[in-house]
């Protein structure tokens, strides 16, 4: 018998907990609960040294470092793309050896880097959280989107870099963004608001305690302090934040008038990865979907922090559960005052320092 859609989203879309990345001194665990059948939540642990193969990659980065520092014997073929774009300078006018000799040496430290980048994966892990705009199957199609993307890019991430980049996020920005060739074909104006939309967060986790991450439209992260009981007021700043993906086109990029947007942005850098510190035992990240919590509510954020202070004791997947069943609860309270439309798909993501 074939496998129902939406049975085939909600698998695809769920990770299973042997996917959880071993960091040393942090523990983490999550669990999405779609609105119906499937849902537009996605989250997913990006466990570096499981899903690629860390040492080949290293390997193969100081290989090439090796072989793009010799020259290309006359008349061979080129092996790689430092031999051919070697051929293309030495047809330029004005063309000399030095020239060759110095493209060599800055293509080779690029691989030198690269594989020292690796290296730093083996005690990283990611995690990627996606919320698509609305929920059934159509919002669980456009998170699917999402996640396919970001793992293409990934693998083109890891090849050139060797590490994630504000770039993936710029590309995978543009996969959501609205065509106008493509409105016009398809016969669509503006005002029918058929784009696709999801917000997104993606950080990566350190043994030191601390958490990197881009923010696209995302409720922003929230940080438990054991020490104290309550979750830490953190500087807003701090946290670049930009609209959902799709929404907005660089400024500067080349295609930015063949898609639409609301405005034209500055492009993500390095600054625009936002930073957060699990200092001490006992401190617990919180990341969640709106459905859980809009974060804009400061007597949810208490009720929240009742929560947390009542099972941060607990392992992560505890922590995760407790909140969880304090969201469903809240549920049940929409339901009884006629308000069903406004439950939505609920992700918990807990990062626990130990």
């Amino acid at each position: 018998m074939l496998q129902r859609i939406d049975e085939y989203l909600r698998n695809r879309l769920m990770p299973v907990e042997g996917a959880i990345p071993n960091i040393p001194g942090i523990e983490m665990y999550g669990n999405s609960i779609p609105a119906e059948t499937v849902g537009g939540d996605l989250f997913e642990y990006i466990n570096f040294h499981q899903r690629y193969d860390i040492d080949a990659r290293i390997q193969r980065a100081l290989k090439r470092s090796e072989e793009f520092l010799e020259p290309l014997p006359a008349g061979a073929i080129a092996r790689n793309s430092v031999d051919d774009q070697v051929e293309w300078l030495s047809s330029r006018p004005g063309y000399e050896r030095e020239i060759e000799r110095e493209y060599r040496a800055a293509r080779s430290g690029e691989q030198l880097r690269v594989a020292e980048d690796l290296n730093e994966l083996y005690t990283t892990a990611g995690v990627l959280l996606v919320d698509a705009q609305g929920h059934g199957i159509i919002a669980a199609k456009i998170a699917s989107t999402v996640h396919d993307t970001f793992h293409a890019l990934m693998l083109s991430e890891l090849d050139h870099r060797g590490k994630t980049t504000p770039g993936l996020f710029e590309r995978l920005n543009l996969r959501l963004a609205q065509s106008v060739t493509a409105r016009n074909a398809l016969g669509r104006a503006e005002k029918e608001n058929a784009q696709e939309i999801a917000t997104m967060l993606y950080g990566e986790v350190h043994p030191q305690g601390y958490f990197r991450f881009v923010n696209f439209g995302h409720p922003p992260p929230l940080v438990f302090c054991g020490e104290n009981g309550k979750f830490m007021d953190i500087d807003k700043s701090r946290m670049v934040q930009f609209l959902p993906l799709g929404l907005q086109i660089p400024e500067d990029h080349p295609d930015r008038n063949r898609y639409l947007s609301l405005n034209f942005r500055k492009r993500a850098k390095s600054s625009d990865v936002a930073e957060l510190t699990l200092i001490s035992p006992g401190d617990v990240l919180f990341l969640y979907t709106d459905g859980v919590y809009d974060g804009s509510s400061n007597k949810e954020r208490q009720r929240f922090e009742a929560v947390m202070r009542e099972h941060y004791l607990l392992s992560a997947k505890d922590i995760c559960s407790a909140l969880l069943e304090y969201a469903l609860k809240q549920d049940e309270r929409l339901r009884q005052t006629g308000e069903e439309d406004r439950i939505d798909d609920k992700t918990v993501f807990v990062i626990k320092r130990n």
